[in-house]
């Protein structure tokens, strides 16, 4: 998600800083650089040696006559994006007001000046982050386009967003974001029905697929819907979902306004009358199964103009048969183009499919999270609009 991308990373000092090797790390797994630059706060909270472990580079504790902060982000400077996590009140105060007293804000103060990207990471106790000073100094520097990665209001405080967020927010701010002002909507994960309070009827589908492409259209600019029975995450707006007559419902209130649906979701195909009272173990039992509509058959027939990608899951291992059923689905719905893949990927981290569009297919394997940005590269050169590296 961040091959090739240069994160210099602000450390204030909030309690929040003890989290910084763990978030550094997890922006080099990334594919990031990473170089530290620290107030003498943070450093009172983790150690300068700490950050330099993490990052691999030289940490900047003060501004000297190498003017570090040019260097690092000013015209030509280093750093792709300055990330400041976490940024505590003080310091959002600071760089609202253009104050540089500490090299986080020199850097902060360079780099607005030079338009190098900057994203702010809060943390503080929740009475602070309500005070109107900072809500109003927050609302300054997000107007000069800063990215803001909304902290977690939990237990009297504002904690610092978690990884995830973080690491979507700085991919989203250091690429060319050509899905910026389209609404994606994604279907995800597996679909429940209820036999009876109890028990379900349901699927191996793990949604990590539908989360990759997600996230992969919210890092290159697009706003997202997520209709799924899964958790709340940080790069989408979660319809939550369990049948598949609920997923059905939410995904055509989503699509109203939506530029591209991609449907991932592995949809229940069956359904069942469920019992109102729990049914008893050890009897015999038939269940009568109905099947259930097909939802791209149906957001079609609603949306006949909207641009739809659809999956299609096979379990055949015959690439042949596979591109076969996925055209057939392609032109019964008028889809986008199609991603056929085998049954035997769900739950794992990795995939091998086959983007099959009518004219041609291509085969793609590795890592999920790079399946869903190959499927928003795609998406955004059907759109018309380019596509990005990030």
């Amino acid at each position: 998600m961040l091959e090739g991308v240069n994160v210099a990373l602000g450390v204030t000092g909030s309690i929040a800083a003890v989290k910084t090797v763990e978030l550094a790390h997890e922006l080099r797994r990334q594919g990031a650089t990473v170089r530290g630059v620290m107030t003498g706060s943070a450093q009172g909270i983790i150690h300068p040696w700490a950050v330099e472990f993490a990052t691999d580079n030289d940490v900047v504790t003060e501004i000297t006559g190498s003017v570090e902060h040019v260097d690092l982000c000013g015209y030509d400077g280093w750093a792709d994006v300055l990330l400041i996590a976490p940024a505590t009140a003080n310091t959002v105060g600071k760089i609202a007001g253009a104050v540089d007293d500490t090299p986080v804000t020199t850097c902060a103060t360079t780099a607005l000046g030079a338009d190098t990207p900057v994203v702010i990471a809060p943390a503080m106790h929740e009475p602070m982050y309500d005070h109107p000073g900072v809500l109003e100094a927050i609302d300054t520097v997000a107007e000069w386009g800063v990215d803001f990665v909304d902290p977690r209001i939990e237990e009297g405080k504002a904690k610092i967003a978690s990884e995830e967020a973080i690491v979507s927010d700085v991919a989203r701010a250091a690429g060319d974001r050509p899905l910026a002002g389209q609404h994606v909507v994604v279907t995800s994960g597996a679909t429940s029905e209820a036999i009876d309070p109890v028990r379900v009827i349901t699927n191996r589908s793990s949604g990590k697929m539908g989360r990759a492409v997600a996230q992969a259209c919210y890092v290159r600019g697009a706003d997202v819907t997520l209709v799924h029975d899964g958790p709340d995450v940080p790069y989408a707006t979660v319809r939550p979902v369990e049948s598949a007559a609920e997923m059905l419902a939410a995904t055509r209130e989503a699509c109203a306004d939506a530029d591209t649906l991609v449907s991932v979701a592995a949809i229940s195909d069956y359904t069942v009358e469920a019992s109102d009272e729990k049914l008893r173990s050890g009897q015999e039992l038939t269940l009568a199964l109905e099947p259930t509509p097909k939802l791209i058959d149906e957001i079609r027939a609603e949306y006949p103009e909207l641009p739809i990608v659809g999956f299609k899951t096979e379990t055949s291992g015959d690439e042949g048969a596979m591109i076969e059923q996925a055209r057939r689905t392609l032109e019964r719905a008028g889809l986008a183009f199609v991603i056929a893949n085998d049954a035997s990927v769900m739950g794992s981290e990795t995939t091998c499919a086959l983007l099959v569009h009518a004219d041609d297919a291509a085969r793609y394997e590795g890592t999920k999270a790079g399946l869903g940005g190959e499927i928003a590269d795609s998406i955004a050169a059907m759109l018309g609009i380019g596509s990005t590296d990030s």
